[in-house]
């Protein structure tokens, strides 16, 4: 029994070190080419999630030009955008009031992440966006004359 229970708790802890999420923007793409991906991502997201009425929290901090543009173009078509803090400042309450209206009136909102990743050798960009629980996914293609156009549909996953 005890082998066993062992056996569980290193295949447990196995799983959990390969279902780590990677975020961010690996590839090596124009600052152009970024904002062209971020406004066609902005644009499927206005589609889905109606502007004015959805707030959503960063999952990640932006280090790079397509996350500076997804964040400016979000903010452009009036999301409310919480930027990710690693270290979020507790502020004492001054009152039991003030500290029951604040937990009354949460301000979290849908948890946002995304991978920008390209192939080795190939002029194909792939952005994928994870809202919630949901994610979106679209592929991108650089032509001969260096445009950037979509290389297929938005892939929706729930």
């Amino acid at each position: 029994m005890r082998k066993f229970m062992m056996s569980v708790v290193m295949l447990a802890a196995l799983t959990s070190c390969a279902t780590q999420n990677m975020h961010g923007n690996y590839a090596a793409v124009s600052i152009e080419a970024n904002k062209t991906m971020a406004d066609v991502t902005v644009a499927q997201l206005v589609a889905l999630y109606p502007p004015a009425h959805t707030r959503l929290d960063l999952q990640q901090t932006i280090t790079d030009p397509y996350g500076a543009a997804l964040l400016s173009a979000l903010r452009k078509k009036g999301y409310s955008v919480l930027e990710y803090n690693p270290q979020p400042q507790a502020v004492p309450a001054k009152s039991a009031a003030t500290a029951a209206l604040a937990t009354a009136n949460p301000t979290s909102g849908l948890p946002l992440s995304y991978v920008v990743d390209s192939p080795e050798s190939m002029n194909l960009y792939r952005i994928t966006v994870q809202i919630g629980v949901q994610s979106i996914s679209r592929a991108f293609v650089v032509a001969t004359n260096g445009n950037l156009y979509p290389a297929g549909a938005w892939v929706r996953k729930e």
